[in-house]
């Protein structure tokens, strides 16, 4: 399998390994497990429990990877493991707040279109062999607003003051920028895969 190489330091970053079972890939597994709990929380207005569980689910989101890193249990079924929890948190949250009534429905189209389009270029990338893409900067901002400012609408729903009035519209800007750069950086991985590509059918 073709592998595009990184800028990551591999001092920090350990070589992927062809392993299944590690804890880092045991932690991205149960976070995809409680995803649509979150989702029926948030959807039924169960907001005490949901913002609890969304942190809960970030948090373990950097204690994965630091795991992973610290320990040498970077894996390639890891590396796809992790951003698929993390988009499917972002993608079934937005939903659940929709039903909610806390966000716009255009909002799930958006994320929703861009992970499609990200999905579309996975499979394609795969019939040339090659893995994922190494991650943009600009797409792990992007997640990270995402997942900070999706929180948060949920705690300004709370109480209906002036207060969580100004909150709520800090968060929805947060979350504006988040699908800004979310979509930024499928742009770039779009143009990379491109490249990817066009020099494999040239070498063919």
């Amino acid at each position: 399998m073709h592998t595009p190489e990184s800028s990551k330091d591999t001092r920090y970053s350990p070589e992927p390994k062809d392993v299944l079972w590690t804890i880092p890939n045991a932690i991205s597994v149960l976070r995809i497990m409680t995803i649509p709990v979150i989702a029926v929380m948030v959807s039924q207005r169960h907001l005490m429990i949901s913002l609890v569980l969304i942190v809960v689910s970030a948090a373990s989101d950097g204690v994965d990877g630091f795991i992973a890193r610290r320990f040498n249990q970077v894996s390639r079924v890891g590396q796809i493991l992790d951003p698929i929890a993390d988009r499917l948190l972002i993608l079934c949250t937005i939903l659940a707040l929709g039903f909610a009534h806390i966000l716009p429905w255009w909002l799930l189209i958006v994320v929703g279109l861009r992970d499609l389009v990200m999905g579309i270029l996975i499979l394609i990338l795969a019939q040339h062999g090659y893995g994922p893409l190494p991650v943009h900067y600009a797409g792990k901002t992007g997640t990270a607003m995402l997942m900070l400012a999706i929180p948060t609408l949920i705690l300004a729903d709370f109480q209906d003051t002036h207060f969580f009035g100004i909150l709520h519209l800090i968060a929805l800007a947060a979350v504006l920028w988040g699908v800004v750069l979310y979509w930024f950086a499928g742009v770039l991985y779009i143009l990379q895969g491109a490249k990817l590509i066009r020099e494999d059918t040239l070498h063919e």
